[in-house]
Order: C-alpha cells, then structure tokens, then sequence
C-alpha cells in the first residue's frame, strides 16, 4: 500500500501532462489546417489524424470546432502577450517583437480577417485580436502620445496601428516580396511619420540600418 501511496501523485502527474500534451497537439493541428483551409473546410477526422487521436477525444476536451477554436486562440493569445511584453518606448524592440510575430503567425491572421465577416467566433476572435494590439501600440508609444491633445493624439495612435498592422507586413513582406530588414525600416518609417518625429528618435540604430540597406 505504500508503494502504491508514493506512485499515485506522480501517476496523476505524468496523465494530467499526457493529457495536456494530447491537447496542445490537436490545437496546433487546427492552427496548421486554419492556415492553409477555410474553417468550413477543416474536419474533425483530419485534425483526429493529424493529432494522433480520435474524433471523440476532440469532441470531449473541446466540444468542436468553435471550442477548439477558442482554445486555440486563447493558447495564441498568451504567447502574443508573453513576447510583447517590452518597455514603455522601447519602439526599437517593439517593431522587431511585432515582425517575428508576423513572421510566424502572420499567414493565419490574414485568414482569419479574410473570415471574419462569414463566422460569429472568428470575428470574436479578430475584434479581441485588434483591440489587444490597439492597446499595446498605445502602450510602446505613450511617451510621445501622452503630451499630444486628445484630438491629435487619438490621431496619431490610430496611424500607430495601421504603422504596425499585420495587412502592412503583408504587403511588403508577400505581396512585394521584400526583406525583413526592408519592413523594418518601413515600420520604423511609418511610425515616425504619425508622431512627426525623426525616425532616429524611435530606434537608435535606424541610421545604420538604412546606410546598410542602402549600400
């Protein structure tokens, strides 16, 4: 009896990280299919496959699709919030922590909003999604927007977020097909213009950076 006293707590141990495990793959199985198909497109038979597991097991811990999709939100939203998490003013690191950001999860977004207006919880997702990143621009720039008026500050953090909006990475990063260096200095660039500061001001290293792409 002893024995089996000792072994109990750990044998709850390694199921709960089983089971944790077993959920954090059928969440990455959805991201990975969310990325490339339409949400109407995705079977719970093809995440079952691509996760290991069976369509019950899916059904159990999430209850479908939509609650599988909260879940995998809600797991996307803690890594977000996990790397954003930089220095009032600190715009240099702000802009590199947004661009790997998009380089990772950039392709998902830009499905997502291209879904939005098709499906209740994808726009709960996205309307979340943008006010998060509202928040968090107005954060990284408060230094230069809290001396601004209300009207011209309200004005400057909205050009803020379009600076840093995933549709700009877009369209430098696939739609022109430019390089990360590039979309940085465009960042830095745009952000600058809305607060009419040189770019310099935000990001110490922009000179070099610019005679180095410019070389």
């Amino acid at each position: 009896m002893k024995v089996d006293s000792h072994l109990r707590p750990y044998r709850q141990t390694a199921r709960a990280k089983a089971a944790a495990e077993t959920g954090d793959r059928i969440i990455s199985a959805l991201m990975a299919r969310m990325e490339k198909f339409w949400f109407d497109e995705i079977r719970l038979e093809d995440l079952a496959a691509d996760a290991g597991v069976t369509v019950q097991t899916i059904i159990r811990r999430f209850g479908g699709k939509e609650g599988l999709l909260a879940a995998g939100q809600a797991s996307i939203d803690d890594d977000i919030m996990d790397a954003r998490q930089v220095a009032r003013g600190d715009c240099a690191k702000a802009i590199d922590v947004i661009i790997s950001e998009y380089e990772t999860l950039g392709n998902l977004f830009i499905r997502l909003l291209a879904q939005e207006q098709r499906y209740a919880p994808i726009k709960a997702t996205t309307d979340r999604g943008r006010a998060q990143h509202r928040e968090w621009v107005g954060w990284v720039f408060a230094p230069w927007l809290d001396d601004l008026p209300a009207q011209e500050r309200c004005r400057a953090h909205d050009k803020l977020v379009i600076a840093l909006d995933v549709y700009v990475w877009k369209l430098v990063r696939i739609d022109m097909q430019r390089s990360v260096a590039e979309l940085r200095r465009t960042m830095i660039d745009l952000c600058a213009a809305a607060l009419a500061v040189s770019p310099d001001a935000l990001s110490p290293d922009f000179t070099h950076s610019r005679n180095a792409l410019d070389a």
